[in-house]
């Protein structure tokens, strides 16, 4: 049956969204109303993988100076009934679990396959947070883990920041990591990491030497680990928490920003690179679990929209960047094509598509065609 293409609009939710304390910034202040349009591309990525491979829940997702997209899986999350001709003693033809890191190029091949345990190294006990950088190296986190690990292409290791091993929050510890996700900035060749599934921190490091920088914690304050975690299900009713909770995701604009992905708290947070604190942006704040999760910037030269993958309201919200004014959002719930059933993380190519990585019950990745701009909804 012939797979009809569905174009996703930009619902105007924005009465949805809230921002706190100050007043949602007017989507009019900036002058320009106009938001991305995109549509379902069917034929991305090429399917089946060789080898029966098949993914589990997908944790990461970057695109590097190819344009090519690497996707970071967790294996282990393949069930036991997907996985059976995986077992020494197969149950079933069908099928293996996908080796973590894969590079897809632009018309959704597979160009190579690799990670997991190796000499020399701790691997992640659970996959979380992928970046490739200008120069070509592959950073890996994880939610549970206290370290970070960096790797060429090809998947030869090449170092580490952090220690394996350790579960307690150490935000003031600059050794100790505590669920890191990375960033690497090409303008100034740093390492940005959201570090905080248990740490409450954006941490700085030197890419190359892996020394340690600089951190800060939300508004740039000091992280304290103190602060008890907490989530407000009446969304204005209590003063915003004085830290991060769950923090997933941090993301550095060509104009020197540094934009947080504060999960728990159900926000975005953007500071200079010096932990100076800048803005901050609420989005659906009763969601228990959290609304923001990644973020991914327009490709346009001035990255005029950012991007926030929703997975607990299976959305890609749409933000205008200089004032981070909600313009919409796309997307809906369910495992048709198209749809979301955990729409975690988000990246974008040269080209400004967009692909949406999902775990849980998703464990797929799409692509999502730009297709030009539209006027945004009117607010109400």
């Amino acid at each position: 049956m012939h797979l009809r293409r569905t174009l996703f609009t930009c619902a105007a939710l924005l009465a949805a969204a809230v921002t706190l304390p100050s007043v949602r910034p007017s989507i009019e202040a900036a002058g320009d109303t106009r938001i991305p349009v995109f549509e379902y591309d069917p034929t991305w990525p090429k399917q089946p993988f060789p080898k029966g491979w098949i993914l589990g829940n997908v944790i990461g997702l970057a695109v590097d100076a190819r344009d090519h997209i690497w996707v970071l899986h967790r294996p282990a999350s393949v069930t036991e009934q997907a996985r059976g001709a995986g077992f020494s003693d197969p149950t079933a033809e069908c099928c293996f679990p996908a080796p973590p890191v894969l590079e897809l190029d632009q018309t959704g091949r597979l160009v190579q396959a690799w990670g997991g345990p190796g000499e020399g190294y701790t691997w992640v006990n659970s996959e979380h947070g992928l970046f490739v950088d200008h120069k070509d190296h592959v950073w890996i986190g994880s939610p549970s883990d206290s370290h970070l690990l960096k790797f060429s292409r090809d998947g030869t290791y090449l170092g580490q920041i952090g220690e394996p091993g350790h579960k307690e929050p150490t935000s003031q510890n600059p050794k100790v990591l505590g669920g890191p996700a990375p960033w690497v900035d090409a303008r100034s060749n740093e390492l940005y990491v959201a570090d905080g599934y248990r740490n409450r921190r954006v941490a700085v490091f030197d890419p190359d030497t892996l020394a340690f920088k600089r951190h800060w914690g939300a508004f740039g304050n000091t992280p304290d680990d103190s602060v008890k975690w907490s989530f407000n299900p009446k969304g204005t009713d209590v003063q915003p928490s004085p830290q991060f909770q769950t923090l997933t995701g941090v993301a550095v604009s060509h104009d020197g920003l540094v934009y947080a992905a504060d999960r728990s708290n159900n926000r975005i947070q953007v500071f200079k690179t010096d932990g100076t604190f800048v803005r901050e942006q609420y989005i659906l704040p009763r969601t228990p679990r959290g609304s923001v999760d990644t973020l991914a910037f327009s490709a346009d030269p001035q990255q005029t929209y950012l991007y926030n993958a929703d997975p607990r309201n299976m959305k890609v919200w749409i933000l205008r960047r200089s004032d981070l004014a909600i313009l919409g959002s796309f997307g809906h719930g369910g495992s048709f094509a198209g749809g979301f059933t955990s729409s975690a993380y988000v990246v974008t190519d040269s080209k400004g598509h967009l692909y949406v990585g999902e775990g849980v019950d998703g464990q797929r990745v799409q692509r999502f065609r730009f297709k030009g701009l539209r006027p945004a909804p009117a607010q109400p």
